[in-house]
């Protein structure tokens, strides 16, 4: 077996490595977020939103001082990508913005790069979900011939949404004829994620014994299109509306509070690649343990604690693209505007 001298070794290039990192320059001041990743965990990263300048420094520190790093470039990358679980590897890019930070040569010592992506377009919320990924990254990369050097860097994107005043209640008669027949309301059709869910369910004709009810939020999360589309269903909360028999005429209030759940807006047909949904479902179950529940879809958003006074040409055309699904979102002008 033949072994390489240290000269040797540095010939190849492999003499020489460098270590890469990322760091913001709002850093010091900027919010973190709290989200999950893949594998259940929650971390904390740097919370941006549309719009938003995303800018700071890529520090290349070599580990053997006095050696010079032969490189083919140094880049970094702003990324927003999906990734659907039975897809693995192929990552769909939404966004896709690179900046060359030095051309092919050497560096001789340890250099900082500044760079600076202006007003990105975030146009969706950061998700990890059970089939699906939608996660943005900076990426640096020292190019070299053998191996290159990367450091990625997580951040999360929330978007806010502002509702318009149109909210209409929810009212639906259920009922099995002659048997049983109730009148539910909800106070309105789209919530915030803080928001509370107020309402009443009136029985109009109770025949059946119901020994129990209840209201459960269900998130339903698809992916895929045509004939490969999943879908999977999770209950979110289970709300106990009652335990006993109810009787003709009674009506029983509902009152909900959703700050205290894992909920994240709702998504509609994102990048035509995965939609996240929110269903209401009240369920009755009688004595001979038979079930019968009515669904109905609620819409949620996240609301910004941000008063709008003029938004900005940026946010007026993030706020168009979002007109579809019946949300204003505010891109980051929009706050700097209002602050």
């Amino acid at each position: 077996m033949h072994l390489h001298s240290q000269a040797d070794m540095s010939f190849f290039g492999f003499g020489q490595s460098a270590e890469i990192d990322i760091v913001l320059n709002d850093a010091e001041t900027r919010k973190k977020a709290e989200h999950k990743t893949e594998d259940g965990k929650k971390d904390k990263y740097f919370l941006f939103y549309d719009g938003e300048t995303v800018s700071g420094k890529v520090n290349v520190t070599l580990k053997t001082p006095g050696k010079r790093l032969e490189h083919y470039g140094i880049k970094i990358e702003f990324v927003g990508q999906i990734e659907l679980y039975y897809d693995r590897g192929n990552h769909h890019e939404f966004v896709s913005l690179v900046k060359d930070l030095a051309r092919p040569g050497e560096l001789s010592q340890s250099q900082s790069f500044d760079f600076e992506f202006t007003h990105v377009e975030k146009p969706y919320e950061s998700y990890t979900g059970q089939n699906v990924k939608l996660r943005y990254f900076l990426r640096a990369t020292v190019s070299r011939r053998l191996n290159d050097i990367i450091k990625e860097m997580d951040i999360v994107v929330q978007t806010l949404c502002t509702y318009p005043e149109l909210n209409s209640s929810i009212k639906m008669e259920v009922g099995i004829e002659d048997c049983l027949h109730i009148e539910f309301e909800y106070n309105k059709s789209k919530y915030h994620l803080r928001d509370v869910i107020v309402g009443k369910i009136y029985f109009l004709l109770v025949r059946i014994k119901i020994k129990h009810m209840e209201i459960d939020i269900i998130k339903r999360e698809t992916t895929g299109t045509g004939p490969s589309v999943y879908h999977e269903n999770d209950t979110i909360a289970k709300y106990e509306i009652m335990d006993g028999a109810p009787v003709r005429g009674e009506s029983i209030p509902i009152r909900l509070f959703l700050a205290g759940y894992e909920l994240t807006p709702t998504m509609r047909d994102i990048n035509k690649k995965f939609s996240v949904r929110y269903y209401l479902n009240l369920v009755l179950i009688d004595e001979e343990e038979r079930r019968y529940f009515k669904q109905q879809e609620i819409t949620l958003w996240r609301k910004g604690d941000i008063v709008r006074k003029s938004m900005s040409q940026q946010a007026a055309i993030a706020s168009q693209r979002f007109e579809g699904s019946h949300c204003e979102n505010m891109s980051a002008q929009a706050k700097e505007d209002s602050n």
